[in-house]
């Protein structure tokens, strides 16, 4: 469980944000050992590294997914694999697209808590496409690339507008091993949003170029998320590390930030 103090503790070292008193609050979550960590859209499991030797300092067990982007089955199949092989309460946390993924999933008994870094986190059933076209189109948008039933970001659009805020050796480097998406993933939805029954913990980007910040803040808001914002641009769990592993710890009931 987190307790009042812990929560205290982090408003205190500025890792919470000055949220709605709604959303700033401490849940309980069951202490976990271990933590699944899915990435989105124009990635791949490498995208965790820095925030995965946080957690393993930690003393915890981090296990990436290899996301196929394939389609919602087989994108949620994968994960499902991963979480059977986990011995105890997990955190379940998601990157981007892959919120989707995780509030598909995130029911599994298994999971003690849910975290959405810059993510997606539609309801059951929801069109997120007509949702995020509520809000300001974000500049990634018009780098998108299609060909043969797949999608990707052109290397412009990447640099600038997905990978924003890293040194630029390591955006290239992230380039070089962005996974091609099925259009499928373009309108999928979800039969579950495990938000609404898991505790759930939110990142927004406030300079993120990829998904609109403050669509970000709206999800965070109706999920009633533990929420903190940072200034970071769509890959913050890259730029942010220690950030990022200091929530899921949070999420996971530990009271220290490796």
């Amino acid at each position: 469980m987190v307790s009042r103090r812990t929560f205290n503790t982090l408003l205190a070292a500025g890792v919470m944000t000055s949220m709605t008193p709604e959303i700033i609050k401490a849940q309980d979550v069951s202490k976990a050992k271990n933590v699944v960590l899915v990435h989105g859209l124009y990635a791949d499991g490498s995208s965790w590294l820095d925030v995965i030797a946080h957690l393993q300092n930690a003393g915890l067990n981090a296990t990436a997914v290899q996301n196929p982007l394939l389609s919602l089955e087989e994108d949620s199949a994968a994960v499902r694999r991963t979480l059977a092989q986990q011995d105890g309460p997990t955190v379940l946390v998601g990157h981007s697209f892959a919120g989707t993924l995780i509030s598909e999933t995130g029911g599994d008994p298994i999971v003690s808590a849910l975290v959405y870094v810059a993510a997606r986190a539609p309801d059951a059933g929801e069109d997120f496409g007509a949702l995020a076209a509520k809000f300001p189109k974000p500049p990634a948008s018009a780098g998108v690339v299609k060909a043969g039933g797949f999608f990707w970001l052109s290397e412009a659009a990447f640099l600038k507008d997905f990978a924003n805020g890293l040194e630029p050796a390591r955006a290239r480097a992230l380039y070089a091993v962005q996974e091609p998406a099925a259009d499928a993933l373009a309108t999928a939805k979800t039969a579950t949003a495990a938000w609404r029954v898991k505790p759930s913990f939110y990142q927004v980007s406030t300079e993120d170029r990829t998904i609109n910040p403050e669509l970000e803040r709206f999800l965070a808001k109706r999920m009633k998320a533990t929420t903190i914002e940072l200034a970071s641009g769509h890959l913050s769990l890259v730029s942010h590390p220690r950030e990022i592993a200091g929530l899921i710890l949070t999420a996971a009931g530990h009271n220290r930030i490796s």
